[in-house]
């Protein structure tokens, strides 16, 4: 997926576990995986804030974009 989520970086940054995130931000331990993970299909925005707020962050600093390869290269 061209999508990459940084959200162990910025937890590792932070020096928050994954369940002290969750707490935080209202969401499942494991939804929070799904997302970090990168196998969520989509984020809510208000998700998306709840998270940035917590971490003290831009969203950029959660998500950005990969080209993907094209066959030949």
């Amino acid at each position: 997926m061209p999508i990459a989520v940084d959200i162990d970086v910025m937890l590792a940054k932070r020096k928050m576990s994954v369940g002290e995130l969750a707490d935080r931000v209202g969401i499942t331990p494991a939804n929070l995986a799904v997302l970090k993970n990168g196998r969520a299909k989509a984020v809510r925005f208000a998700t998306l804030a709840a998270l940035c707020e917590v971490l003290e962050c831009q969203p950029g600093d959660l998500l950005r974009w990969e080209a993907e390869g094209f066959a030949g290269e």
